[in-house]
């Protein structure tokens, strides 16, 4: 007895060796990050694909449905309405800042500019305000009555004041100009990390070869960034997609279909209507839309600058 006693002792002292040890260790300290994944991130995930085929109110029992919820989902024309403003609201609000945050860090990283470092904190303070606040200031910009300021602008080119609340395309220009207007100095900050990366004698060159700024920005700057004109397109691409706050802040809880997106189109479905088992299937739908929108934008930028 004692033998065996010592002889299991010996292979736990084997089995727990210096290297053991540490590998245990190091798994230790990179765990409550895999711990936190797996609970807030892994299982919701998971949990969303199996409320999909589900009937659930958040309370009751849950009903097998099969692809019911699909059905509903893809025959209700509110959710057209809203796939349709989300995208609508994507090419107006994150197109636009792409060129315009390529053009500006360029210019930012141009010998013209001074008081660049003034400029680059300034162009990227948007995206440290809170989004709360600039709904509320954009909902102010954008009032409609006459003495708002969107409304004085376009009074003087003669145009009639507009409901930017209420009208079709009104809600969707105030939207997409918070969006370009809070994302811009974002992907500007990203334009001008990857031009820094470029090398300075290819510039140098294509001046002695009598290169003009077009040339420049056609045949150097465009395709040295195309790396990261991809990541922006990418990020750019699924933000716009689940654009949710500023609609909700903007048009409030009536989830008016001028502005509702199909993020704030799931959470109706969710915490207003308490179907989450529509609602997660609206998530799986735009789940697939985006990974077929972002191949799609890869597969065209990939092609820029060749």
């Amino acid at each position: 007895m004692l033998e065996q006693i010592k002889s299991q002792t010996q292979k736990r002292r084997k089995f727990w060796n210096e290297e053991r040890k540490e590998a245990f260790s190091g798994y230790l300290y990179i765990s409550p990050f895999f711990i936190l994944f797996a609970v807030f991130g892994l299982f919701p995930i998971l949990f969303s694909f199996y409320l999909g085929f589900h009937k659930w109110n958040g309370l009751g029992e849950m009903e097998y449905v099969g692809l019911q919820n699909f059905k509903w989902i893809l025959t209700d024309p509110i959710f057209w309405k809203s796939l349709s403003n989300t995208l609508i609201m994507w090419v107006l609000g994150t197109l636009p800042q792409i060129i315009v945050g390529i053009v500006l860090a360029y210019a930012l990283n141009s010998a013209i500019i001074k008081m660049k470092g003034l400029f680059r904190v300034s162009i990227f303070m948007p995206y440290v305000t809170s989004t709360v606040a600039v709904a509320i200031v954009f909902g102010v910009m954008f009032n409609s009555q006459e003495f708002g300021l969107m409304n004085v602008i376009i009074g003087w080119f003669g145009m009639d004041p507009m409901s930017w609340s209420t009208s079709e395309w009104g809600v969707k220009v105030a939207i997409s100009t918070m969006v370009f207007w809070r994302w811009v100095g974002y992907n500007t900050i990203i334009y001008l990390a990857g031009l820094q990366g470029i090398p300075k004698e290819l510039y140098e060159a294509s001046v002695i070869d009598g290169a003009s700024v077009r040339q420049k920005i056609q045949f150097i700057t465009i395709p040295m960034l195309r790396p990261i004109i991809i990541l922006t397109v990418f990020t750019s691409t699924i933000g716009a997609l689940q654009l949710f706050t500023e609609p909700l802040i903007y048009i409030g809880r009536s989830y008016r279909e001028e502005g509702i997106t199909v993020v704030l189109y799931l959470y109706r479905e969710a915490f207003a209507n308490l179907a989450f088992g529509p609602a997660s299937a609206t998530a799986i739908i735009l789940f697939i839309i985006i990974i077929v929108l972002s191949s799609i934008n890869v597969f065209i930028t990939n092609r820029i600058g060749r």
